[in-house]
């Protein structure tokens, strides 16, 4: 199950710790068990489609969506064809709100992934229809690494954290030379206390620019 990409050199020591072992071993009773998502051939695809090289921004999830067809490794992402969760569809409400962006008929975010957005669930597998059923199990030690990691890149980098539990991971960023952006989750219970009207997106780019990278191109393509 794990990655195969330029993290690995990043990551590789995590895989002979013995949480991973245990970790390991959980999900596969899981998945002998239960349907667990996503796929496993997709719990890794937001380290396969953005490169260590590329990143410049870290968008941090919680859990992946734990109904059919929903997860497929990006978080807050579903694949073309799935019904937009409601976190989805207020991420693209503020997404139009701030940049004017029309909101896309689909809910695959691949388009940002592919632009150096590493969109990163804290835990990265899930029971079906168990809303974290899979967390405190060993996920957590192994993308912490992974946030740790992109910390240590030396050009900027933007930390996107929404939601308490994505805010507590602030303590890894090294605020000196990277940016964070926080806000409350895009939730339905939580959207409205501030997540709406935070414009994450411009004020990402205006970071990037900034530092000298170049912005993310945040409209979404049908």
């Amino acid at each position: 199950m794990a990655p195969k990409t330029d993290w690995n050199p990043l990551l590789g020591g995590e895989l002979s710790k013995p949480y991973w072992h245990d970790l390991m071993q959980f999900v596969a009773q899981e998945r002998g068990r239960y349907s667990v998502y996503p796929p496993e051939e997709e719990v890794f695809a937001a380290l396969h489609l953005t490169p260590f090289a590329s990143v410049k921004v870290l968008i941090l999830g919680q859990d992946p969506y734990h109904g059919p067809r929903q997860a497929h490794g990006l978080c807050f992402s579903v694949r073309k064809g799935v019904e937009k969760p409601p976190s989805l569809v207020n991420i693209h409400t503020e997404l139009a709100s701030d940049l004017g962006c029309p909101v896309p008929s689909h809910g695959s975010l691949e388009h940002w992934a592919s632009q150096g957005v590493l969109l990163l669930n804290a835990t990265l597998t899930v029971r079906a229809r168990r809303a974290a059923s899979h967390q405190k199990k060993g996920w957590e030690t192994f993308t912490d690494a992974v946030i740790r990691a992109v910390n240590d890149k030396p050009e900027r980098v933007v930390f996107v954290l929404w939601g308490s539990s994505a805010r507590q991971k602030k303590g890894f960023v090294d605020m000196t030379r990277h940016t964070v952006i926080e806000s409350p989750h895009p939730s339905p219970l939580s959207a409205h206390r501030g997540f709406f009207g935070s414009r994450p997106f411009s004020r990402a780019n205006e970071a990037l620019t900034a530092a000298g990278r170049s912005a993310v191109e945040w409209c979404i393509p049908d």
